[in-house]
């Protein structure tokens, strides 16, 4: 886009943009498919009689949901051939994006993960309803279903998801904490501390996307994940030595991660999920070059519902 004041629409838009991207992200899993959606729905927009439209946000939410609900049927297809665990595309998130329990728990690896179990449907109507707080009635609209249909696909996800994700309140500056000593334990290959930060039955989950070598299987239990990062700085990974490797903490997916790179390129991003105490419960690590992007890219995403 070149200015908000090339086209007469073109303000408006802009103005809702941010909110769009957070819909369609939180529907899509995916940070490349929602900028589409966006630039989609700004198509739509342009060619839109506006005199009609009364309320612009209501309206774009609208397109953008139904784009992304359109694309999310059409990628579904394509992850049931994906080869070993398929993870959300990581994306860079700004502190604001922590401020919010809610923002931040909704646009979280975990809970995209859990999202990723849902219809798209009903994974459409809990992010509006749970997350963006549209009504039913707005929600039906927007999806193309009658209200009674979008009521029954928004209780059977928050069922769905409640049985998945346990909310634990482990707070922010614990949850920072125990990601800068993992760093530290993994950096020196110190297997003990690693055990100390990890739940008994911790899990890892890798998506190398059959692109670069990762487990095809979660690494279960504290002993197995913890010699599997103390291994990390003795052997060479991706074509790089262990001592061109570089890591440090970054806010991805509204909480505290961590960014492998080496000269020029991002290798993987760490997200962890905690218990009440602030032990390690999981382990998301996404490896596939080709959702490393966002991240690669530097741009810090303004994810908040509000």
């Amino acid at each position: 886009m070149t200015g908000p004041s090339a086209h007469p629409g073109r303000q408006v838009f802009h103005e809702h943009r941010r909110l769009l991207f957070s819909v369609a992200y939180r529907l899509l899993g995916s940070a490349a498919d929602a900028e589409d959606a966006v630039q989609d729905a700004w198509i739509k927009w342009s060619a839109a009689d506006r005199s009609q439209v009364a309320d612009p946000k209501a309206y774009l939410t609208r397109i953008v949901s139904n784009l992304a609900l359109e694309r999310l049927r059409s990628t579904r297809r394509r992850r049931e051939t994906y080869v070993g665990p398929w993870l959300p595309e990581p994306i860079l998130t700004g502190p604001d994006a922590s401020e919010s329990v809610t923002d931040a728990e909704s646009v979280s690896m975990a809970m995209l993960v859990v999202l990723e179990t849902l219809s798209p449907l009903e994974r459409a109507v809990f992010v509006l309803k749970e997350v963006f707080d549209f009504s039913h009635a707005e929600i039906a609209e927007a999806v193309e279903r009658s209200e009674a249909a979008v009521r029954q696909a928004a209780h059977r996800a928050r069922e769905h998801v409640r049985a998945r994700r346990p909310r634990f309140t482990a707070d922010r500056s614990r949850q920072r904490e125990v990601t800068e000593r993992f760093l530290a334990a993994v950096a020196g290959g110190d297997v003990n501390a690693l055990m100390e930060l990890l739940s008994p039955d911790v899990t890892l989950w890798t998506d190398g996307g059959g692109k670069v070598r990762q487990a095809l299987r979660p690494v279960v239990g504290a002993a197995t994940v913890a010699a599997w990062f103390a291994a990390i700085g003795t052997v060479t990974y991706q074509g790089v030595d262990p001592a061109d490797m570089r890591a440090g903490p970054a806010e991805i997916n509204g909480g505290p991660g961590l960014v492998f790179g080496a000269p020029g390129r991002v290798i993987a991003t760490l997200t962890f999920d905690f218990d009440a105490e602030g032990r390690i419960t999981a382990v998301h690590n996404v490896a596939n070059p080709d959702k490393l992007r966002a991240v690669a890219d530097g741009t810090a995403h303004d994810v908040r519902t509000r």
